[in-house]
């Protein structure tokens, strides 16, 4: 089961975090501080997943993006590490050519696209096209 998802920058501010089990505030926030402290300054020649608490994290780092995963420690790192693959390249698709600044001002579509990926913690649609169909019919019912 997926606990909780981060998109964090090289600076350390959360862009997307988004919690799959109750945390208090200020847990979250330090949750989201010593994630970001582990991956970004785990060296590349490493594997991108580590161990967190009694959890594990699996992270991906894209441009200047890191996408973070805590996931149960008995869960599949490399189907997590093609999940969150996945969700860059529907970002990607949706947004023709993701940046920083897209999960910024459309937060609320990126909300969208994640609840239509992964449901209370679990992969729900592992189908890229789709997912970016029922964004399609979505974005068509706003207008």
């Amino acid at each position: 089961m997926i606990r909780f998802i981060l998109l964090q920058n090289r600076q350390g501010k959360t862009r997307l975090a988004k919690y799959y089990v109750p945390l208090e505030e200020s847990e979250k926030h330090k949750v989201e501080y010593e994630v970001h402290r582990l991956v970004v300054n785990r060296d590349s020649k490493f594997t991108n997943f580590v161990e967190f608490r009694t959890h594990k994290v699996i992270y991906r780092r894209y441009a200047g993006l890191f996408f973070s995963l805590c996931v149960d420690i008995t869960d599949n790192e490399l189907a997590y590490l093609e999940c969150i693959h996945l969700f860059v390249e529907i970002l990607d698709h949706f947004f023709s050519n993701v940046c920083e600044l897209d999960l910024v001002f459309n937060f609320h579509k990126v909300y969208l696209i994640l609840d239509e990926f992964i449901l209370a913690g679990e992969l729900q649609e592992t189908s890229k096209r789709a997912i970016i169909e029922r964004m399609s019919e979505l974005e068509k019912l706003q207008q």
